[in-house]
């Protein structure tokens, strides 16, 4: 039997290995037929030489996301073990680079082959589409993308908008004023700019317009220029809303449209402008189109299954 020893150098094994061996007990379910023991700073494996040169190489890619990220956990040991190469840590460092620096320092980059992909057509594109389920990262990555162009001045303010429509509700039966009604619908894009920009800076930023958040209504006649605009929950748009949306594109503009096809929530028989946006836009020169999926997911662990139990049953109706 063929032995591999791995010493884990500059890396703390408590962390690494995880609570318990936690960490460890994981990698073991993805190579059942290798004998793995984890001693000190020491990972012992022993097994045929084929899956041990295969271990080898996927611990190097662990240890490389440990060393970007300083954390490993259940989720990136999963989208590692089972992905199929494309998480290349040894990239450019332009692929992991930070793009903003948050509040109390949090560092804030992709995080997925996905979310890179995402980071790099934007930087080639001034529109992009960003397709994918709940819970990957779509609308994080795209306020991080717009916060750094902002702050390193490619363009003067930030336009975050969604279509107000939610699960039926109509916001005429909502109570409060407009901005009361508006505000559950745009918490998702508060939230995120609440983790990379301070709060006195925010709302500064907010009270003189420099970012806007509004509904798509608000976009209607005007020209966008010199402006990130993020269009969020995109598959809740019908096909005039889209096709207002994308030609307000101005001078200087960058637009990234957001959304997940699978949760409409628009009347059944409407056509939503996402779905046919990718089909009319596939073969547009100068237009990216990035698909996540639930290798992506960087919520609870269980956000994952619970994408793979419903996909499941939508194949089979």
């Amino acid at each position: 039997m063929n032995e591999l020893v791995i010493e884990l150098t500059d890396i703390s094994p408590r962390d690494f290995f995880g609570q318990n061996n936690e960490n460890i007990d994981l990698i073991k379910k993805f190579f059942p037929k290798l004998k793995i023991v984890a001693r000190g700073n020491k990972i012992k494996v022993y097994g045929d030489e084929d899956l041990l040169e295969e271990f080898d190489l996927r611990f190097d890619m662990l240890t490389a996301h440990y060393n970007k990220y300083n954390k490993l956990d259940e989720n990136s040991i999963e989208r590692l073990l089972a992905s199929n190469g494309e998480e290349d840590f040894t990239a450019s460092a332009a692929s992991g680079e930070v793009l903003v620096h948050g509040v109390s320092g949090r560092l804030i980059r992709a995080q997925t082959a996905n979310q890179r992909k995402l980071v790099d057509a934007s930087r080639v594109s001034d529109m992009v589409f960003a397709v994918g389920p709940a819970g990957t990262g779509k609308t994080y990555t795209g306020v991080a993308l717009a916060v750094k162009a902002l702050k390193e001045k490619q363009v003067k303010r930030i336009i975050l908008t969604r279509p107000a429509v939610e699960a039926g509700e109509n916001l005429g039966f909502l109570p409060g004023d407009l901005k009361e009604k508006l505000d559950p619908y745009m918490q998702p894009l508060y939230d995120a700019l609440r983790d990379m920009i301070a709060p006195e800076k925010l709302a500064h930023y907010i009270e003189n317009g420099i970012i806007q958040i509004a509904p798509m209504a608000f976009m209607r006649g005007r020209t966008l220029d010199n402006a990130f605009v993020i269009l969020d929950e995109a598959q809740n748009t019908t096909h005039a809303q889209m096709k207002m949306f994308l030609t307000r594109m101005g001078k200087n503009a960058k637009f990234l449209i957001n959304g997940d096809p699978g949760q409409i929530d628009l009347p059944r028989r409407a056509v939503s402008g996402l779905k046919e946006a990718l089909l009319v836009l596939q073969n547009v020169d100068g237009i990216g189109i990035i698909y996540l999926d639930d290798k992506d997911v960087i919520r609870h662990k269980l956000v994952k299954k619970v994408i793979a139990a419903y996909k499941s049953i939508e194949h089979n109706n």
